[in-house]
């Protein structure tokens, strides 16, 4: 809506649902390539995020809340730069189950969308392990660094199954909701904003995004000297957090939402 005094509102959330039906749609249809290169890119920003995160909180004196506020402040980067530059993640990429519940796109879409963009993400968050320890990013503060990147492997990997998917479906509420509240934004400073106080939150309450930890858990495993980081705990970690990740994106906020604004459109389904 337009207001007197020529300023934008945000669009409403009847809107907003509008508009991520169609940002599936359309997501469901881009070619492989296209998505695979666009997922690439979403995995190395998400693990530059991850990365910035990692070095913001080593050898913090704040406290631990101020320093897990600044570092999930940090690693705002990543979903901001996957959002604003546009790119292809995974777990925002759960909300396409909003276009799929309408009949707008088959299920063979989304898992094919899902999918590709996984491995996307998987190869660009790889890829910029390989990148970061070439560079000698660890070595930063005497080495420090290097301590804190083992130390929050070896935490991810200690987690139990339960606590690991369940900290994957709260993880992808907020991401879900960060890239929600940012499609209702009608400026690129109103979608940073609105990115920044989620991803904040689910960084600082210690849940788990299954694309960063394709960053941290190899990251600290090559790092780690003295076996802290179990390879099978990292393993399991990454299993039960995207499937935490998927039922917290794809249930908890995209079919939630579709019940409150989409449910009386719903069409016959499309096949592609």
């Amino acid at each position: 809506m337009e207001t007197e005094q020529g300023f934008s509102d945000a669009y409403s959330p009847d809107d907003i649902a509008r508009k991520v039906e169609s940002m599936g749609v359309k997501k469901a249809h881009v070619d492989t390539l296209t998505l695979l290169v666009l997922a690439i890119l979403a995995g190395a920003f998400i693990a530059l995020g991850a990365l910035f995160y990692t070095v913001v909180i080593t050898g913090s004196q704040l406290g631990f809340g101020v320093t897990r506020l600044l570092g999930g402040l940090s690693f705002s980067l990543g979903l901001i730069l996957v959002v604003v530059g546009g790119a292809e993640l995974f777990t925002g990429n759960n909300l396409l189950t909003m276009a799929w519940a309408s009949g707008q796109i088959s299920t063979s879409s989304v898992l094919r969308n899902w999918l590709y963009s996984y491995i996307g993400n998987v190869i660009g968050a790889l890829g910029t392990v390989v990148l970061v320890v070439l560079a000698g990013v660890a070595g930063l503060d005497n080495g420090g660094v290097a301590q804190t990147a083992v130390k929050i492997a070896a935490s991810k990997a200690n987690l139990t199954l339960c606590e690991a998917f369940i900290r994957g479906m709260l993880c992808n509420a907020l991401v879900c909701l960060a890239v929600w509240l940012a499609m209702g934004g009608r400026s690129v400073v109103d979608k940073i904003m609105a990115i920044f106080l989620p991803v904040a939150a689910f960084v600082a309450l210690g849940f788990e995004h299954s694309i960063a930890n394709w960053f941290f858990l190899p990251f600290g495993l090559i790092l780690d000297d003295h076996g802290v980081v179990s390879f099978l705990g990292s393993i399991t970690n990454i299993i039960m957090a995207t499937a935490g990740n998927i039922v917290g994106g794809a249930v908890q906020i995209g079919a939630v939402y579709w019940v409150a604004y989409s449910r009386g459109h719903r069409r016959k389904r499309k096949v592609f």
